[in-house]
Order: structure tokens, then sequence, then C-alpha cells
């Protein structure tokens, strides 16, 4: 058997992370430029960071904080959700980063052995969130072949005749990988077939400030909804790791459940990561919203740059920071192959849709660099995507 054999299955089983695996690759490739990692190039606000910077000697600063979060910061963010979401009966969690948030959930509200439910293409980490916790009866539904849109009948179906009822379901809105908007009727209803069906809904509302062509965001609350936002894009604050739940008040218990979990994976968020997250939310999101203008530029070099791929080859754009492109048929099954030609014969990386239940389809980040170096890694994406379609993958 030898030590090998004697790892948790749970974690032997679970997808490796793709992001891990890109990481290898951009390194193997020279020179490679990346619009694999869903980041923004931007920093947190100056005036934020200036005050961080006269926070470093204080003693609380090297201190645990209580497991929820400072309570200025929690504060804050129950007037943000307010305000900005329309939640008036949720109260807050602040985590280190969504990804934390989101393991958190499903330690408080899955046991092992329950059903879940995603949707194709779905956000990898969570998948891998189910799998590590145990929890290894993914249900993946469809996803419109035009819109990307949860499909809602099969979801209907799937509650209805699933025995036992599925624990929970997850979507991403805007998403990822996916780029594209859930509009408001669509997640009512997904909401309604939840709570008619005695499900949780967990709703990922990581890239809220990233709207694109006039659309706007929306939050929806209720006793079986909870809502997981992030700091890491809006405020350019991926490394410090600063995300949030918004769950129901009013559930008994749910709120000493939750905290059991968060005592045992962060205790609390990072004390002088909270600190940089309250004076962002002081700068405010127009300061956020004025750095996501610029990513439309971006998304239009990138969009040119797919069209060797055809005119009804790529969707999302809508939201977040992502495009959706269908590969040529013959590489369905072979993404990854692609995905590492174009890294090492074209020095560009893009992540490939296998990894997100999407086999044969690539996701492309507009998020990661300033127009002037998207124009370069436009071309290097461009070139080897007419090169692949021509003529496949040359050596």
């Amino acid at each position: 058997m030898g030590s090998f054999g004697r790892l948790a299955r749970r974690a032997v089983e679970t997808e490796m992370p793709i992001m891990v695996k890109m990481q290898q690759l951009i390194r193997g490739a020279k020179d490679a430029m990346s619009l694999a990692q869903g980041v923004v190039y931007w920093q947190p606000p100056k005036q934020a960071l200036d005050k961080v910077k006269d926070l470093v000697w204080e003693p609380a600063i090297s201190r645990y904080g209580a497991d929820e979060g400072m309570i200025e910061l929690r504060e804050a963010l129950l007037k943000k959700l307010l305000v900005e979401n329309n939640l008036h009966k949720s109260s807050v969690v602040v985590t280190a980063g969504a990804n934390q948030a989101f393991v958190d959930l499903v330690l408080t509200l899955c046991d092992a052995g329950d059903s879940v439910v995603m949707f194709a293409p779905y956000y990898f980490n969570a998948y891998m969130s189910f799998q590590m916790t145990g929890v290894t009866d993914i249900l993946v539904g469809p996803g419109d072949p035009k819109t990307l849109h949860p499909d809602a009948d099969w979801l209907e179906k799937t509650l209805s005749e699933t025995k036992p009822t599925p624990k929970l379901v997850t979507v991403v809105n805007p998403g990822n990988p996916s780029g594209t908007y859930i509009p408001d009727p669509l997640l009512k209803r997904i909401s309604a077939l939840c709570k008619d069906a005695g499900a949780w809904l967990i709703v990922d509302n990581t890239y809220e400030y990233f709207m694109y062509d006039g659309r706007k965001h929306t939050c929806i609350e209720d006793d079986h909804i909870l809502n997981i936002f992030s700091f890491s894009k809006a405020y350019g604050m991926m490394g410090w790791r600063v995300g949030y739940i918004a769950y129901p008040t009013d559930v008994p218990g749910l709120t000493d459940q939750l905290l059991k979990v968060q005592d045992n994976i962060p205790i609390c968020a990072s004390i002088i990561s909270q600190h940089l997250a309250l004076y962002s939310l002081e700068v405010g999101p127009q300061w956020v919203t004025d750095q996501v203008k610029d990513l439309v530029k971006n998304r239009t070099l990138l969009l040119d740059a797919l069209s060797p791929l055809g005119p009804d080859a790529v969707r999302g754009g809508e939201g977040a920071i992502y495009l959706w492109a269908k590969l040529p048929d013959q590489y369905k099954d072979d993404d990854f192959s692609v995905v590492s030609w174009l890294a090492h014969k074209h020095g560009i990386a893009v992540i490939p849709g296998s990894a997100s239940g999407g086999p044969g389809y690539i996701r492309i980040s507009f998020g990661g660099m300033r127009e002037e170096q998207t124009a370069i890694a436009a071309a290097r994406l461009k070139k080897g995507l007419e090169q692949l379609v021509k003529d496949g993958m040359v050596h």
C-alpha cells in the first residue's frame, strides 16, 4: 500500500487545482503572458494603504480577533449590504477570502454523502470544496447553450425527483468561469425552487461590481439563502484575503454552527487585512466602478483575439472578468493540450474548460493586465488561434 494508500481518500480523490497546473505550465513556458488567473491589475486604494501603514506597530494587529470579524468592519458591512445589496435580514461573518467562506458554508450545511447541485460551467474551487469535504454526490446541471444561464427546468425536475432532496444549490453571479449574469427573474425562480424543496441556496457575488453594458447587479434574501462577497477583485486585495458571508439572521442555530467551523479554520481573518477592508469601504464603491470601466477596453481586445474561433464561439463578458470560448470540435476532449500548446508555442496562458465541467472550451480573463499589456497578450492569442483553426497544433 505504501504511504500514499494511507492518505485521506477525500483529498486524493479531489481534483488537482487547475491554477496549480497553470502555474507549473507558465513556469515551463518561456516569457508566457497569463490570461488565466482571475485577478485584477490594480492595488487597493492608496488612501486605505496609507492608513494601514500606520497600524503595523499596534499590539492588537498581532493578536487574535473576534471569530466573526472586527465589529467596526461588520457594522460597515451591514450598512453596505443594506444600501448597496438591499439585504435587510442578514448577519455577517468575515472570512479569509470568498473560497474560505464557501468551505465554511459547506462544512456548516452539508454532511459527507449529501447531494448538492452546481451548473456547468462551474467554479472549479467550489467543486473541489465539495469533494474535499466528502460531498461526492455532485449533480451538475446544464447551462443554456446560448446564454449559459442555469437551466431552471432541469433544477425543478432534479429537486423534485432526487431522493433524498439535494441539500444545497450554488451559483456564481456574475459567473466564474462563464462571465454571464443571471438576470433577477431567473435568480428568483431558482431561489423559489430551492425554498419549496427545502434546499439551501448559496450565491457567490464576488464580482458584484463587475457589470457591463448598463447591467445592474442584484441580490436576493431569504431564510434559505446565503450570500458570499469578496474584497479580492473589487479592491485589488487578492493577497490580503478578506471575504464575508451574509447569512439569514433568523435561522435558529446557524450562527453557532458557522462560528464552530470558522474558529477551526482561520479563527479570524487577518486583523491588518480587515482594517484595510474597512478603509477601502470608506473610499467607497465608486472607486471600484471607476477601475472596472477600463476593463471594457480589455474585453474588446480579447473578443477580437477570439474571432478566429467563429462568430458564435464566444459567450460571457456580461459581468465578472471572463470570456468563455468554444474550441474547434476536434479538441472537445483535449482542451488542456491546446492550452499547453498556446503557452509553449505562442506564449499565452488560458484556462481549459474541462476544469469547470466544460470540455472543449477555454476561459479567458481580461482583468489582470492594463490595456497596453492586454493588447500584446491579445495579439499572441489571436495568432495562436488563427494557426490552430487553419493548421492545428503545429509544433
